[in-house]
């Protein structure tokens, strides 16, 4: 074959034209708002802590940070929305413990959460909260254990769908007390915490962010937190250890990821604006209020964000296998 040197010029010209068009479009990044995908329904804990973080970036990041809730399946559906975008930096991925689970949960998953995502950093840590209808007959963790037990056929329990944490939470609640019970499944945490609110439904485990208030109100009945300690934000109330399931504990973590393959420049600016909010006084106290707490500096690097998220794989796979709990 006759080398054609002309053509050969031309082709390395377009690589390098290609590879510095590139470079350029990173180091300039952002030029255009950025999407930051919520896997569940606006209202619930991930989209309070996506929203308040999205404002707290647009402050460092010089573009306007929108919030898209994309429901579906778990989260599984956001996760692969964000794994097949464009890897420029403008569609980015919150998600909580779900990313960990969704593994051992699917049957058919479209995206491999160790492989398919560059990872930005963890969020905040969020303990949850074993709440129940308000007029509920138990005045502590012990009666509501003996009135499940007593009328257990009765009782039922909402989360927010499959491999949602207040389904994890939810199962390990029941494993804690043995009693089987009837879950009803819902679109997100908002819906179900409304659910329970209007006394459609008896229990629910969920998140600080979104149930704080309506404890503080009286609006629902708690019953204890999921955490080793007690909370700042509700330092009355014990902790479900304290109030008879030892070692239970169940902690809602949240990450931020990037479609693989987006440009190192691209992803240090990302890196270096979550880190910036994070830290940002009014994002600090909106959090606390909350009940949500700050993350170690580690957590909140790319290698602190895949090194937790293979930890938990590692936990929650054998529970949920060893449950039976699967989709397809």
């Amino acid at each position: 074959m006759k080398f054609n040197f002309t053509r050969a010029l031309a082709y390395l010209a377009l690589l390098f034209f290609s590879i510095t068009s590139g470079l350029t479009l990173a180091q300039n990044y952002p030029t255009k708002p950025i999407t930051l995908i919520v896997p569940f329904a606006a209202g619930g804990p991930t989209d309070i802590v996506a929203r308040t973080l999205a404002a707290t970036m647009s402050k460092t990041v010089g573009q306007t940070v929108l919030v898209d809730n994309k429901l579906g399946a778990g989260g599984t559906l956001a996760a692969a929305f964000v794994a097949n975008a464009q890897p420029d930096g403008y569609t980015l991925l919150i998600h909580h413990n779900g990313m960990s689970t969704a593994p051992a949960l699917y049957r058919k998953l479209s995206f491999n959460p160790l492989t398919d995502f560059e990872y930005i950093g963890q969020v905040v840590d969020v303990p949850m909260t074993l709440i129940a209808r308000k007029d509920i007959p138990a005045k502590n963790l012990q009666e509501l254990i003996a009135y499940i037990k007593q009328n257990s056929s009765k009782i039922n329990l909402a989360n927010a769908g499959l491999g949602a944490v207040s389904h994890l939470c939810g199962m390990l609640f029941q494993k804690a007390i043995g009693v089987e019970l009837t879950t009803v499944p819902f679109s997100g945490t908002a819906p179900a915490l409304n659910a329970l609110l209007g006394g459609q439904v008896d229990i629910l485990c969920d998140q600080t962010t979104q149930t704080t208030q309506h404890i503080k109100s009286g609006t629902v009945k708690m019953f204890g937190v999921t955490t080793k300690e007690r909370i700042k934000a509700l330092p009355e109330y014990p902790t479900l250890s304290e109030g008879g399931l030892k070692d239970f504990e169940v902690i809602v973590w949240h990450g931020v990821y990037a479609p693989k393959g987006t440009a190192n420049a691209t992803l240090e600016k990302i890196g270096n604006t979550l880190r910036t909010a994070t830290k940002d006084p009014s994002f600090v106290a909106k959090m606390a209020d909350l009940g949500a707490e700050s993350v170690s500096d580690t957590k909140l690097t790319s290698e602190g964000l895949k090194s937790w998220l293979q930890t938990e794989i590692n936990k929650w796979g054998p529970v949920i296998k060893s449950a039976g709990v699967y989709s397809d």
